[in-house]
Formats: structure tokens, sequence, C-alpha cells
């Protein structure tokens, strides 16, 4: 029996004040198992990006724990919590986030060069071949196309090695015949590493490719 890489215990997030006071989550329970590729389904409004955002521990938790690979990270510091991150954390967003200037190897070596990480150069070159981009190299992201962005992305955020991807609908920006392409590499590269990847999608058929599917209403699970 596998351990497991993340264990969510009663884990509640709300935004605003008062009578204005929203209960975004309350009180999520879930484990999610090494290797698993999990898809987090549900309305717009039912908590899926929050719990991701929580999960990579770019906002605060109200109350509940978070623990990954038995490190419980609602009780870090936000610098430790930062070293944690870039240490074990691939995260793909629908809006790509890549910096615009720098070039496709340049954002792919990035997160390698922050943890001074050895033969950077050719982990990211290598990186880049795989999502078959190696001719655009030097190119920018705005003279990249969406699907090539993402690809850039996927990349980068492989490159640490992560031992967990958080993805917020990352097809969400690409047509469907490019969507389907990005998510097929992202599923081949996830399946060869053996990575956990949470993945935040409104698509019925990309969620049935992972091998557990929960389903968010009113930020409680169903």
């Amino acid at each position: 029996m596998m351990i497991s890489k993340i264990n969510i215990t009663n884990l509640k997030k709300s935004y605003g004040v008062g009578e204005s006071k929203v209960e975004v989550l309350k009180g999520i329970n879930l484990k999610i198992e090494e290797g698993e590729t999990l898809a987090l389904t549900g309305k717009s409004g039912s908590g899926k990006s929050t719990l991701l955002s929580l999960l990579a521990g770019l906002d605060t938790i109200d109350g509940g724990d978070i623990i990954i690979d038995s490190i419980n990270i609602s009780k870090m510091s936000e610098k430790d919590l930062s070293q944690f991150r870039a240490k074990n954390l691939g995260i793909i967003f629908q809006q790509f986030h890549l910096v615009s200037t720098l070039t496709a190897l340049e954002n792919i070596l990035l997160p390698l060069e922050l943890l001074k990480s050895s033969n950077a150069i050719e982990k990211a070159k290598n990186l880049l071949e795989s999502v078959g981009l190696s001719h655009r190299s030097d190119h920018l992201p705005f003279e990249l196309s969406g699907g090539e962005c993402q690809r850039v992305a996927i990349a980068r955020a492989l490159a640490i090695r992560p031992s967990l991807i958080l993805a917020d609908e990352p097809s969400g920006n690409l047509d469907e015949e490019t969507g389907a392409k990005v998510m097929d590499l992202l599923f081949k590269m996830v399946h060869e590493t053996k990575t956990t990847l949470i993945l935040v999608t409104h698509d019925h058929d990309l969620a049935k490719r992972c091998s557990r599917i929960v389903h968010l209403e009113h930020g409680s699970i169903t």
C-alpha cells in the first residue's frame, strides 16, 4: 500500500469579513496517493482554484492542515514555504505566466538556476526538446503560439523534477485541437516521471483521463 503523498484535513478558507464573508472551502478532507493523477471538478465558484492555491502555498489557510511529503505546509513561514515550493512543486496556469522578457529556453532555465542545479542549461535544452520546441529556444513568449507557450510552461513545471504538479485549467485558453495535444504531452510526461498531478478542469473528458475525480460543490467534496 502506498503512503499518502498529500493529506488534507478539515481545510477551511473564507474571504471577506462580517456579513460579506464568503466561506469558499468548508472543511475539506482529502488524501492523495504518491503518483496519483487527480482531477478537481465543479462549477465556477465551487472552490477548485482556491484549493489549488492553498496547496501551492500561494494563499493562507483559515483552518485545517495540508501535509505534503510529511511536511505541514500550513505551519511554515513564508520564507520556508517559498523554498519548499521551489524545490517540490511544479505549477501550470491557464494564463501560462511565462516571463515576457525571457526566451523559451530561459523560462525553463529559471527554476533550475534558482535552485543552483548542476548542468542547468543542458537540462533545460533536453526539456525543450521533449516538448518539441528546440527550434523555438530563442523566441520570446509573444513570438510563440498559445500552445507553444503552454508547452514551455509544462517543461518549466517539470524542470525541477517536482514531487507534485498543480495545473489550473491548463488547456482553458487553447483551441480544442491544440489543448488536446498539450494535455497528451502533460499526461505522457507525468506518467513517465511518476509525478503526482492535481488538475483543475471543467472538461469531463479530460477529468476522466485522471486516475480519480473529486467533485467540489459549494466548498465541499460531494
